[in-house]
């Protein structure tokens, strides 16, 4: 009996040990985790999407000055499509420029569900900026970056 708690006791001491060296990692990450958010717009209204930008630039710049890491994702459905449009973006100068400097810590996502929507409705293909990626569904994607633990800020 005194062989089988003994053994007990060792195994729940083994436990207790690798509990904390589990917390101290899971600590230690922490303070290496990435910051992320993405941010959404929905508007064709140069303001929000200089506002969008601005709060962009704003993460990045924060955490870059802390030595953090973030990631920034901007997602653009509806009307706000327009700032990721090639023939008539108001910031499409802003954004090649934004990316130039932030590389893969700043991201776009324009909408298909919008662009065919508006290609529809115009009678003509619509060209996506460069600096954009194309993705099925806007608010589908928003939902996918939450899922992966991006705050969601809708300026």
């Amino acid at each position: 009996m005194t062989s089988i708690m003994r053994s007990l006791f060792v195994a729940l001491a083994v436990g207790v040990v690798a509990v904390g060296v589990v917390g101290a990692g899971a600590a230690a990450g922490a303070e290496t985790a990435k910051h992320r958010v993405v941010l959404q717009i929905t508007q064709d209204d140069p303001e929000v999407m200089n506002m969008v930008l601005n709060n962009a630039k704003n993460v990045l710049q924060y955490y870059g000055d802390k030595n953090e890491s973030a990631q920034v994702e901007i997602v653009a459905y509806g009307p706000g499509l327009h700032m990721l449009r090639d023939d008539n973006s108001p910031v499409k100068d802003r954004i090649k420029d934004m990316v130039a400097a932030n590389g893969s810590k700043l991201a776009f996502a324009a909408c298909n569900n919008t662009k065919q929507a508006m290609e529809k409705r115009e009678g003509h293909s619509i060209a996506i900026i460069a600096q954009a990626t194309l993705v099925p569904a806007g608010v589908v994607r928003v939902m996918e970056l939450e899922e992966q633990g991006y705050d969601y800020v809708r300026p």
